[in-house]
């Protein structure tokens, strides 16, 4: 009895920590600023959506939510594509060859972003890659690709080499097994993979915040920076930007959630 009531009472206090936050962040979206302030939790005097029509009259949020879109999913289907290929021969492989490569994959999880920027920043100017959509592109995927592998190994390995096999007998090359057999197998895998690899670029701002200074070109997480001054901070603006930003992220996870439920247990039950 003391346990559940104990559980419950966790739980719901968890429930509280997670829900009055984002509960003060949907209501500031519809108050001004000095509301906000003095009203955090109460429902707003007067519904309103200037907060909304500011933000996308002024052109720049839709320049910023461009940039996002157009960075994330170039660095998402870039890293999946190259991910699941080393994944693949990597899985084929019972080698020692296949081991140093997944080592060095493996070694790539075990660098910190932050330790490695004064060199991204220099290699990156020398090569023109700084102010570009490009540039931002090829960052995500390198910082991502070792995790990626490393997750997707694992479930290309569960596939069974009687599988390969039998259609390397009939005639298929690599590529063949790689399209038309792993990759339809592992489809649940790379939904997980791909909604991780969402999250992270969408919501990345180390790398924006070092290699883009053009306004033009900035996404959404470093546009959020817009919002702060020297003396002030205007929350209610920052609130409604942090919603517009969050909604990709909500849309990608409601269209995904099966894939992402089925790859988190893929392999949990054997037999």
């Amino acid at each position: 009895m003391f346990y559940k009531v104990s559980r419950i009472l966790s739980l719901t206090l968890f429930a509280l920590l997670i829900l009055v936050p984002v509960m003060v962040v949907v209501l500031g979206t519809f108050k001004g600023d000095l509301e906000l302030m003095t009203k955090p939790l109460a429902l707003p005097e007067q519904w309103t959506l200037n907060n909304y029509r500011t933000l996308i009259e002024g052109g720049q949020i839709t320049t910023n939510f461009r940039n996002s879109v157009i960075v994330t999913l170039a660095s998402v289907v870039l890293t999946l594509f190259l991910a699941s290929l080393a994944s693949f021969g990597i899985a084929r492989m019972f080698n020692k060859v296949a081991n140093l490569l997944f080592t060095l994959f493996l070694l790539g999880l075990t660098i910190p972003a932050a330790t490695s920027i004064i060199g991204i920043y220099e290699l990156f100017d020398s090569l023109g890659l700084r102010n570009t959509l490009h540039g931002l592109v090829i960052i995500n995927i390198a910082s991502t690709l070792p995790i990626s592998v490393f997750i997707l190994t694992a479930f290309f390995r569960q596939i069974p080499l009687e599988l390969y096999e039998s259609a390397s007998i009939d005639g298929a090359s690599p590529w063949r097994l790689y399209r038309s057999i792993a990759l339809p197998l592992s489809r649940p895998s790379m939904g997980a993979v791909a909604i991780f690899l969402f999250v992270i670029n969408w919501n990345d701002l180390l790398y924006p915040l070092l290699l883009i200074t053009q306004s033009d070109l900035k996404t959404l997480p470093l546009a959020l920076l817009d919002f702060r001054g020297e003396y002030a901070i205007n929350f209610s603006m920052i609130f409604t930007a942090v919603m517009i930003a969050s909604l990709p992220m909500v849309v990608m996870y409601l269209a995904m959630q099966r894939s992402f439920i089925a790859g988190l247990t893929a392999g949990a039950v054997k037999g």
